[in-house]
């Protein structure tokens, strides 16, 4: 990967491979998640969303910049404003296929319907298309998306903003909401498979009894990386608040479930009896079989990194040697892991700053590649407002891409892992 030489290098705390600052500028953005590239297919674009502010959430109706940075000679262009943002992901932008489509959120504003925008960043050609979008598939065919408007409702900061009473609310087993999947080509959006379907379908059973007088709503989705299968995770809590917002630090209970792309073959992989134990961050596999999560599997006050298979079979530790913390993820070659950490968690340093963790399964081992800051006032104030480095390889698997805060202002970065990868 070309990196120019006009960004800035990234030298605090020593680090152990190159990096740059590649939002060196007035900064205030953000790549969208650790499971996604935000460079392109090429290797040559990176695409950012950059906020207007840092002190407070947005509302409804305020814009936020769609950012392309050109990687070779490192130039900066505003190429589109979207009113379908949060401060976690962004408009979770994805790259589809080339260089030529990028997807992110929008909301029309006289309707205050969420719609997806495919822009040629290079040339500036748009395109609506129904629905929100959260992932792509891996060979940009098909968007998934929960619901993006309701996702606040368990937890602020991934999906877009709409006035509150265009907000709804999912009483029981709803039918008519769920998963649903937007075609990169007609533009449609279909609900794949509704809350309903879930409960009545998922092996193993769940038991509805205990569910049918909460909420349920869906959340996180993302495809295995040979796009047969996907992960869908669903929320449920039971509250007598006249408008739930937020219920993530209340008792809510969690399923990670897997489904083929047409919503059959439903199983839990990780269940709410697991879920409770204290957990985050569920990802796939480079193998597309099995899932990796941090979890207190042994209920010792401290998440391990553990594995999955895709039916909920064989979960187990991926090693006993390192806690688990942050975002983690496998790289193909199946030998090294790297993540981050929040800044609440035993990992971190304790005044602000984390590490990017760089993991050797193989020689039971780990390294700090990288020391960055990401504490920074406001982020006390409102949780939404964190900065979570969110490490994401880019397509040649070679690099990630991670946020920071730097300099007054939230920047995002760029690593060269090549010199670990060798080792």
């Amino acid at each position: 990967m070309l990196i120019s030489e006009k960004f800035p290098r990234y030298t605090e705390y020593n680090p152990a491979v190159p990096v740059w600052c590649v939002t060196p500028g007035e900064g205030g953005g953000l790549h969208r998640f650790f499971d996604t590239s935000p460079v392109s297919p090429s290797g040559r674009y990176l695409a950012v969303i950059r906020m207007p502010y840092l002190d407070r959430i947005n509302h409804a109706g305020e814009a936020a910049d769609v950012v392309l940075i050109d990687l070779h000679t490192a130039e900066e262009q505003v190429i589109a404003q979207t009113y379908g943002w949060e401060y976690q992901l962004g408009a979770n932008i994805n790259w589809g296929s080339d260089d030529h489509s990028l997807y992110f959120n929008d909301v029309d504003t006289v309707s205050w319907e969420p719609h997806i925008i495919c822009i040629d960043p290079l040339s500036g050609v748009k395109r609506r298309l129904e629905g929100s979008i959260y992932r792509i598939s891996p060979d940009g065919s098909q968007i998934i998306c929960a619901n993006a408007t309701t996702m606040r409702r368990t937890q602020a900061g991934y999906g877009v903003i709409v006035p509150e009473d265009r907000v709804p609310r999912n009483f029981g087993f709803v039918d008519d909401d769920g998963l649903y999947m937007t075609d990169t080509k007609s533009g449609k959006r279909r609900l794949v498979v509704s809350i309903r379907d879930i409960f009545d379908q998922a092996q193993p059973k769940i038991d509805k009894s205990l569910y049918e007088k909460g909420e349920c709503y869906g959340f996180h989705c993302k495809f295995n990386p040979q796009g047969t299968r996907l992960i869908f995770t669903m929320r449920w809590y039971q509250t007598d608040e006249a408008q739930p917002w937020n219920q993530i630090n209340k008792k809510l209970d969690f399923w990670v479930l897997t489904m083929k792309p047409d919503g059959s073959d439903i199983f839990v992989a990780v269940g709410p009896e697991q879920w409770r134990k204290g957990g985050h961050h569920i990802n796939w596999f480079p193998d597309g079989e099995h899932l990796s999560m941090n979890l207190d599997i042994h209920e010792e006050g401290q998440v391990k990194l553990v594995q999955v298979r895709h039916d909920g079979k064989d979960l187990r530790m991926i090693t006993d040697r390192m806690p688990g913390s942050g975002h983690p993820t496998v790289h193909p070659n199946g030998r090294h892991m790297v993540t981050d950490t929040y800044a609440w968690e035993p990992t971190a340093f304790g005044d602000g700053t984390i590490p990017i963790r760089w993991i050797d399964l193989q020689t039971q081992s780990e390294q700090t590649l990288i020391r960055i800051n990401v504490d920074y006032p406001a982020s006390s104030k409102d949780g939404s407002l964190r900065v979570d480095a969110h490490p994401a390889w880019t397509p040649d698997n070679r690099h990630i891409v991670f946020n920071g805060y730097v300099d007054g202002s939230r920047r995002v970065f760029l690593a060269d892992l090549s010199c670990v990868l060798e080792t």
